[in-house]
């Protein structure tokens, strides 16, 4: 979770929804991103697409999982929540060879060795489709996929249920 990366494409969406009452949603960052993109979103990036973005080499390892932190942010109590149903959650890379990111930096694909596992997919499987249990027994075994969610998946499988969605979604003390 090196960096986070959240698509520009989404900030129309959340300004729809919240009809100008988010000062955050008018630049980049409002969602905690340090990478922001337009002509990408999480349909078009696959777990462990590697990138070349200024000097620097990065893989993608999840996406991002939305904590109560937004809620804060934004004022609004289920903001967490509604960026998980969405499926509009940005994602994370890990560092593979540092390097200088500047302002304009082109990113450019050079690897994709999981083609069928769009974040959407995955974000699907764990928030809409939560006991496909095919799915799950392979998301445990993608080797690309960061261990906490090859863990969730093999807990799921295990457990045959659900885990409970509160601590990270809902606001403490509240």
């Amino acid at each position: 979770k090196a960096l986070h990366h959240y698509a520009m494409e989404h900030y129309a969406f959340w300004r729809a929804e919240f009809d100008g009452r988010s000062a955050l949603l008018g630049l980049p960052g409002a969602f905690g991103e340090n990478i922001a993109s337009m002509g990408v979103t999480e349909a078009d990036i696959c777990v462990g697409d590697v990138f070349r973005i200024g000097t620097a080499t990065v893989q993608v390892s999840q996406g991002r999982q939305p904590c109560w932190k937004l809620n804060e942010r934004f004022g609004e109590p289920a903001m967490a929540r509604r960026v998980q149903e969405s499926g509009r959650t940005g994602w994370y890379y890990r560092v593979l060879e540092e390097g200088l990111i500047e302002t304009g930096a082109i990113g450019e694909i050079i690897d994709r060795p999981a083609e069928s596992w769009s974040l959407s997919r995955l974000a699907h499987i764990l928030y809409h489709d939560t006991r496909n249990y095919d799915a799950l027994a392979q998301m445990s075994e993608l080797d690309v996929l960061a261990q906490s969610w090859r863990d969730l998946a093999r807990k799921r499988l295990e457990s045959r249920s659900v885990e409970s969605w509160a601590r990270r979604l809902v606001t403490p003390g509240r």
